[in-house]
């Protein structure tokens, strides 16, 4: 069936699919709610979605490297209940999004994922190459992700595996684009260890929850599709980045589904991970 579109959309929030009740053309908050504040100076009110792991992450790292002070909380977002669309949540991040992060010991709010790397990298001068022309390179694929996730989320993702029907041409042209930038992955880690050369950096935390799942079947069933095999060198960087111990920690953070033995809903202590 043909669309024709009206010469002035309006929303319907039955068309909305799955998603239907988080979405919606207006900012704010929807309802007066409290975030939680726990006893460590990072406060993180997330979700284990790809952008969520990063920051889990990120803090796994840095407490592994010995940075005592990126000790921290971490507050389950329940996004299909409406979390963060809370007076608390909205006051940290106005956009509404996963994940937000409050530092208590000067009362930044620091909202969208890329920056929050970015932030913490610089706090404790951790995961951001010293060497110039690797401090560069690592900012470019920080950014490069940024610009490119949206695409095999909110579009390849969503059309090819939760779009209340499926099309054939947005899935065509996601999966163009999804196969586009493996093959862009593929060839600067054909020649490199990490995205930004030898180092291991924000670039690599960044970008291994997004294509690093994707290429290692963990995105959407979609791996057979997208015929991810052919990607070796992407494959062997996941392998290596996803396989740390700190990784595998920051995966669970905030996650609520899935394996029980995969689970911690919320982190306030390093010894949760024992329970």
């Amino acid at each position: 069936m043909t669309y024709t579109p009206p010469k002035v959309w309006t929303w319907d929030e039955e068309s909305g699919g799955k998603f239907a009740s988080i979405n919606r053309p207006i900012s704010g908050p929807t309802h007066d709610k409290e975030l939680p504040k726990g006893k460590h100076p990072l406060q993180l009110h997330s979700l284990a979605t790809p952008n969520g792991v990063k920051v889990t992450v990120m803090l796994e790292e840095l407490l592994a490297a010995g940075h005592e002070g990126a000790e921290y909380d971490a507050w389950l977002i329940n996004i299909q209940e409406g979390d963060q669309f809370g007076s608390g949540f909205v006051g940290i991040n106005p956009n509404s999004k996963i994940p937000a992060l409050l530092d208590t010991t000067n009362g930044a709010r620091v909202f969208e994922s890329g920056h929050i790397l970015l932030y913490l990298a610089e706090k404790f001068g951790a995961f951001l190459p010293k060497d110039p022309a690797e401090r560069i390179e690592a900012m470019n694929w920080l950014f490069w992700l940024q610009g490119s996730a949206p695409y095999l989320g909110g579009g390849f993702g969503h059309f090819y595996a939760y779009a209340p029907e499926k099309f054939e041409y947005p899935i065509n042209r996601f999966a163009m684009e999804a196969k586009r930038q493996l093959d862009v992955l593929d060839k600067r880690l054909a020649d490199n260890k990490y995205l930004s050369g030898d180092s291991y950096s924000i670039a690599d935390i960044a970008t291994a929850p997004w294509y690093g799942r994707t290429v290692r079947g963990q995105s959407y069933d979609a791996g057979e599709f997208l015929d991810v095999g052919i990607y070796k060198n992407v494959i062997r960087w996941a392998d290596d980045v996803m396989e740390r111990p700190a990784f595998k920690r920051g995966e669970m953070v905030n996650r609520a589904w899935g394996d029980e033995d995969g689970q911690l809903p919320e982190r306030h202590d390093a010894s949760d991970f024992d329970k």
